[in-house]
């Protein structure tokens, strides 16, 4: 969507009368139906200023055309400046002009990091040449009007108030081949910018190519697919086996028809596979060109999913991020806008009131804005009150929306070493569900142990983590969690302690909660299940906290309110102790299937400790 557009004329002519912010204002909110905050005002106010100097001594054709604050779809991102026309050889062309008001900035050993002032503070954020890189790549992989049309995009960076430094940090060596891809420009490169402008543009004709732009049907490249189809290529940690291929298949073939809205619910406890037939899912459905995106409530396993499948550059990451979104992204979406949307850990999406979501249900935004939603759940994730994926609400909204559903279930263990009993076992020990499993499993392939202090529990992790497995130590919420306004904002307080052991370790760090998976540093922290909840590790080693606790006169396990630390995730709970116990029954199971070979637990409480050592005791290899 664009906000305001216009020719070059009627652009300058508006600046010259000091109503471009007006104009743009007036457009915001008939566009997107609320007002612009004040800075947002100063901004265009202030900087279009200097964009049309810009334009108007570069020379363009007053029939070049310009885009403000052009809403990427289905994102909060707005690009700032877009001018579109011709060169001197009749190519069409547009370029993409990232816009900063920024005065000091400092560099990083980040690729494409840099730290500068935001909102009072120094904060690390995106390169600006990155960030205008970032926005063109989107529009060159999912927009047909340009990918199909013969036109040619460009991006760069105007820091118009930014006076150049001796050595300059934002020119430093390691950001040199992203500034080639997007030309940095300082207060005093006026000039340069000018010819560059003219260069791409200067011969106009550009509005027709703004229409088209705002029109292009958002689909993907061929160039988009076949960067998705190498990543997935050879990547064992996606390959598709048994029930997940043909449900795989399955959400493929119902998809391509669109012919009609779908809802498509896909059952599976942990260690299913949910993850590996959503993420192909995705592959697949962009072969066949149609809009797909992966929505995944919890930021940090969505960017783990990313890092598994890139593993390469900033680039790559960036490219391939584009198609990741949360669940609070599509409140203002259009009905159908997308063909596909798969949702994967549906079980967490949200309902109104959640923290910074401003709609009222997540699973009616999704089903509302795909001809296709899928959604991968399992009834017994759910860990906090405001999580309101159920199966019954999936198929309540669909109803509602005239979607046609269809369920599918999945029963094949690939986690756990395939321990199905395992799980079971977690289930009926935990109070979660009756199985009546007192029989085991194979212990030789799955290793579970109970072990008397954290210490050790720790030490099996590291000796783990030290012979080339994928290991975490993760915990209950049953400490505080120190913040980075407190002085915490990498685990460098140790919040995670046990008196009685002399025991201290660190919360996943807050500048590292959404890589803490996989990040090196991430052995040396505890991990919680907001890290962890849809991923897998080869160990993991769980403390069971004072927040579940075992009586042994009834045989029962309780929760204790005080000892859950999670404020959002025991609000209005003080007086539901059922539910409450529920939840937190809940996290454990999920803490505990997150071993593909092994899983060592240590509990705090210890009539809970020897209630586990007893259950453990009458399994049988």
């Amino acid at each position: 969507m664009i906000v305001y557009s216009s020719s070059v004329a009627d652009f300058k002519e508006a600046v010259d009368d000091n109503k471009i912010a007006v104009n743009i204002e007036a457009a915001f909110i008939e566009k997107l139906g609320k007002r612009p905050s004040v800075s947002e005002w100063r901004s265009w106010n202030n900087s279009m200023q200097f964009m049309e100097r810009i334009i108007r001594n570069s020379r363009v054709a007053d029939d070049c055309g310009v885009m403000i604050e052009y809403n990427i779809p289905a994102t909060s991102k707005r690009i700032d400046f877009v001018i579109a026309g011709q060169d001197d050889e009749q190519n069409r062309n547009f370029i993409i002009v990232e816009l900063k008001q920024w005065e000091d900035a400092w560099s990083t050993e980040k690729e494409d990091i840099v730290k500068t002032s935001i909102n009072g503070a120094v904060r690390e954020t995106t390169h600006p040449s990155y960030q205008a890189w970032s926005y063109r790549q989107f529009i060159v992989d999912m927009n047909a009007a340009v990918y199909s049309q013969d036109v040619h995009a460009h991006s760069v960076a105007f820091l118009h108030n930014y006076r150049e430094k001796n050595p300059e940090p934002l020119k430093a060596k390691q950001y040199e081949k992203t500034i080639a891809e997007a030309p940095l420009f300082l207060s005093h490169e006026t000039k340069k910018l000018q010819d560059f402008i003219f260069k791409y543009v200067g011969k106009g004709k550009g509005m027709q190519l703004l229409y088209e732009i705002e029109n292009g049907k958002i689909t993907p490249s061929k160039s988009l697919v076949d960067h998705i189809n190498a990543l997935f290529e050879g990547n064992s940690d996606f390959v598709l086996l048994d029930e997940q291929k043909v449900a795989y298949e399955t959400i493929v073939a119902l998809a391509k028809k669109q012919d009609r809205k779908r809802t498509i619910i896909i059952k599976g406890g942990p260690g299913t596979g949910k993850s590996v037939i959503s993420m192909n899912a995705l592959g697949g459905l962009l072969r066949h060109s149609l809009n797909a995106k992966f929505i995944a409530p919890n930021s940090s396993f969505r960017n783990v999913m990313v890092e598994m499948l890139t593993k390469q550059s900033s680039r790559s990451k960036m490219r391939t991020k584009s198609l990741f979104l949360g669940s609070g992204s599509f409140v203002e979406t259009e009905n159908d806008q997308f063909d596909v949307l798969i949702v994967d850990e549906a079980h967490r999406l949200k309902g109104k009131g959640a923290y910074m979501y401003r709609g009222d249900n997540q699973i009616e935004d999704i089903v509302k804005s795909a001809k296709t939603s899928v959604f991968f759940i399992d009834d017994l994730q759910r860990i906090r009150p405001d999580d309101i994926g159920t199966i019954e609400e999936i198929k309540r909204i669909a109803k509602m929306r005239g979607s046609e559903v269809h369920e599918y279930s999945l029963h094949a263990q690939f986690r756990c070493a395939g321990a199905e009993g395992y799980l079971n076992w977690v289930d009926d020990v935990l109070g979660i569900q009756n199985t009546g499993n007192f029989n085991g499993w194979d212990k030789a392939f799955f290793d579970f142990r109970i072990v008397d202090s954290p210490h050790r529990l720790y030490e099996l992790i590291k000796d783990k983590q030290a012979n080339g497995h994928k290991a975490r130590l993760i915990a209950g919420y049953a400490w505080d969690w120190t913040s980075p306004k407190q002085g915490n904002p990498n685990g460098q307080i140790e919040d995670v302690v046990v008196e009685e052991h002399d025991f201290r370790m660190p919360w996943n760090g807050y500048a590292i909660r959404e890589s803490w998976a996989i990040h090196p540093d991430g052995i040396n922290q505890v991990g919680c299940v907001h890290t962890t909840q849809g991923l897998e590790f080869d160990y993991v080693g769980v403390i069971i906290g004072n927040d579940l606790k075992y009586d042994s006169e009834t045989g029962a396990l309780y929760s204790d309110y005080k000892d859950y630390k999670d404020v959002t995730g025991k609000k209005g709970l003080k007086n539901d102790p059922a539910r409450l116990n529920s939840l937190i029954k809940n996290i454990y199971k999920i803490l505990m299937s997150r071993g593909m070979k092994g899983c060592y637990i240590y509990c705090r409480d210890q009539a809970l400790q020897a209630y586990m050592k007893e259950r453990l005791a009458k399994t049988t290899e």
